[in-house]
């Protein structure tokens, strides 16, 4: 299979359709960070009726009245609602209804209380400091749609309606091994300098954990197509999406694209026109998908970012992706490939503007996994990009 463009391969992404969304009941204080499963419609308005937003006295508009009597107090959360008489007024609290009969309410800061009565210093215009029916939202008024990411805001509406279970989609399960002889867990003891501690895995499941999945991490696998067929099934077995590192690429001990294969999973693509992670492969039965992503910690890092993102965002009905920004380039930076790059740079939000450079960025291969330490983002180049120059503006994304 030849290797595709890279916005091909983003469109095969944002093609995909599951069959059928799975989703549970949580309880609303469990709900954060769930994307919602259903409407959420007002079954009643808030509020019910008139209510004061301020402590003052409630009264019927009168212009030039300068003194009132005061006719009762009327705490939140009476049941007894009095009924303004001509000339009176109410002592009314913040949140208690209205009185019958009342359309405005002066503060009590502007008013001097002179026994039973009330001198009035700084008038109000007709209907202030009162919470309308409905202020907050009307019945069957939709307040939250299907597919909204719940967060604090969603919880509180949702609180203000006495919802107490919430319906969400399920996180999809990502199952996630690194492939390689040479590669050591964390804690494992390093026996040879050939071997190599795995960070992939590690970094994997903190993206999937991160951007709303459950993770399963599988751990480290030698490159023989036993072992890997034998995870691979395993992984499969419980997860939504696999993702494994490493194997994808043309080496003779490169077995994980043959193993994909021998399970009878369709092949989306197979190597992409990018840099880095260009023998990257993604492959589907079913609702089931398997992500093939390079070995080396950036490859594997940026195309995760990249491709499980969306891939994850399928099963719970939400767009999952990075933020793209335009931003000033503070450096000039000449591209050597004909690939769609992504690069690691700094970015900074200065005068209101987005700006990018490369300090103590290192040149080298794709294994350098401390290029995006710090307040780092990547900066996207189109494959027909050369050279961009100081005060170029291009496109970042910030994960």
């Amino acid at each position: 299979m030849a290797f595709i463009d890279f916005n091909d391969s983003l469109k095969v992404v944002r093609n995909i359709k599951i069959s059928s969304y799975r989703t549970k009941i949580v309880k609303l204080s469990d709900s954060l960070d769930y994307i919602l499963a259903n409407d959420i419609v007002a079954f009643e308005s808030s509020p019910l009726a008139p209510t004061s937003a301020m402590d003052g006295y409630a009264f019927k508009y009168k212009e030039n009245v300068d003194r009132l009597k005061i006719g009762g107090i009327n705490p939140a959360g009476s049941k007894d609602i009095f009924e303004i008489k001509n000339s009176e007024c109410i002592k009314t609290f913040t949140g208690s209804l209205m009185p019958k009969g009342s359309d405005t309410l002066i503060p009590i800061e502007n008013v001097k209380v002179l026994d039973d009565e009330i001198e009035i210093i700084l008038s109000v215009k007709k209907g202030s400091h009162v919470r309308e029916i409905g202020e907050n939202y009307a019945k069957n008024e939709l307040l939250i749609s299907n597919g909204t990411k719940i967060d604090f805001p969603q919880i509180g509406v949702m609180a203000s309606l006495n919802i107490s279970t919430v319906n969400v989609y399920k996180k999809p399960i990502v199952g996630i091994f690194a492939t390689g002889s040479e590669l050591l867990d964390v804690g494992e003891e390093q026996t040879s300098f050939s071997q190599i501690r795995s960070s992939n895995h590690f970094i994997i499941e903190a993206i999937v954990k991160k951007y709303g999945g459950e993770a399963l991490r599988f751990g480290c696998i030698k490159d023989d197509k036993e072992s890997i067929s034998a995870m691979m099934g395993k992984a499969l077995k419980q997860s939504d999406i696999v993702v494994t590192t490493g194997g994808v690429s043309v080496g003779d001990y490169d077995f994980v694209k043959d193993v994909i294969r021998e399970m009878d999973f369709e092949v989306l693509f197979q190597g992409v026109n990018l840099k880095p992670g260009q023998h990257i492969m993604l492959a589907r039965k079913g609702d089931k998908f398997i992500l093939g992503l390079p070995g080396f910690a950036y490859s594997s890092t940026v195309t995760a970012l990249i491709y499980l993102l969306p891939l994850m965002g399928k099963f719970i009905n939400y767009s999952t992706t990075l933020t793209n920004i335009k931003a000033t380039m503070l450096e000039a930076y000449t591209k050597k490939s004909n690939k769609t790059e992504f690069i690691a740079c700094n970015y900074y939000l200065e005068e209101g503007k987005y700006k990018i450079d490369f300090a103590h960025k290192k040149q080298g291969t794709s294994a350098i996994l401390t290029n995006i330490l710090g307040n780092s983002a990547l900066m996207m180049l189109n494959p027909t990009d050369k050279i961009k120059n100081i005060g170029d503006e291009v496109d970042i994304l910030i994960f």
